[in-house]
């Protein structure tokens, strides 16, 4: 298949982009604010050669920095328009649209907000102009990789490599999180392409886990001094997180890596690009 991917630097994009052109598929055009290529610019962009499936990773996902300033969220929801618009000018007849395990949760913000639109739109563009779509919301998703995003995960680890305090908001007692290894997200998405389009799956590790139990566990496999410090929850942040993955349980999703070894995997990595 011929592909366009936006948000091949991240950490779901980079490990997806690597599987896919290790499946034998082609990326013909990939865009990351990274390599100073923003979304915006397919605005006035045309394609001559037929394009299989628009795959949009691309997005803002750290929430409390939306929280404080909801014109960030704002941004994302203007690149779901423009890609939707390439997608439909340009006769691309398949997106894959990621959005968010946090839709689900009864908190609300200016990014859930826009991962909720982008869905609506992933239908929108169905029924008025027959462009199919994935829309896949993965949970927490961690793994080994210099992470820009700089994910809850990371932070954990490389406070405890640095000896500097975890800290957790919330109840330690019962906050939790469901957190996925990316490679086992990324047999989630190639499962789902191959399988029934026109439908949302969940992706998930398939493991609550409390986060005081994380950390302690981080601080351990980095042989820490860190302590541990509990602050007020933040605000419209979930404190249970369950994700129900039934769906993509049916195309025989089953997640190989589980979360105490995919932390070893993490705080080795971390170590060793220090």
């Amino acid at each position: 298949m011929k592909i366009i991917m936006t948000g091949h630097r991240g950490l779901i994009g980079s490990f997806l982009k690597r599987r896919l052109e290790g499946e034998g598929h082609k990326i013909v055009l990939a865009i990351d604010k990274i390599e100073d290529n923003k979304v915006d610019e397919l605005e006035d962009l045309k394609i001559d050669d037929k394009v299989d499936i628009f795959i949009h990773c691309a997005a803002l996902c750290k929430i409390n920095n939306i929280v404080d300033d909801p014109l960030k969220g704002f941004g994302n929801v203007e690149d779901i328009q423009t890609v939707f618009e390439f997608c439909r000018k340009n006769k691309i007849s398949k997106i894959i649209y990621f959005s968010s395990s946090r839709v689900l949760n009864k908190e609300k913000n200016a990014y859930t907000a826009g991962k909720i639109y982008g869905e609506e739109m992933c239908k929108a563009y169905k029924d008025c102009y027959g462009i199919d779509y994935l829309i896949l919301r993965p949970s927490t998703v961690y793994g080994p990789i210099r992470d820009r995003t700089n994910r809850l995960m990371n932070i954990f680890i490389n406070n405890a490599l640095d000896n500097k305090d975890l800290i957790i908001f919330g109840d330690p007692e019962s906050k939790t999180l469901d957190f996925t290894y990316v490679e086992d997200f990324v047999d989630g998405v190639m499962l789902a392409i191959n399988g029934e389009w026109n439908k949302e799956y969940n992706i998930s590790g398939n493991e609550e886990v409390r986060v005081i139990d994380l950390a302690r566990f981080i601080i351990r496999e980095a042989g820490s001094e860190s302590d541990i410090v509990v602050r007020d929850r933040e605000v419209a942040q979930p404190q249970r997180v369950k994700v129900d993955i039934s769906e993509i349980e049916k195309l025989g999703y089953k997640p190989k890596v589980n979360l105490w070894r995919g932390v070893r995997r993490n705080v080795e990595f971390l170590r060793g690009v220090r």
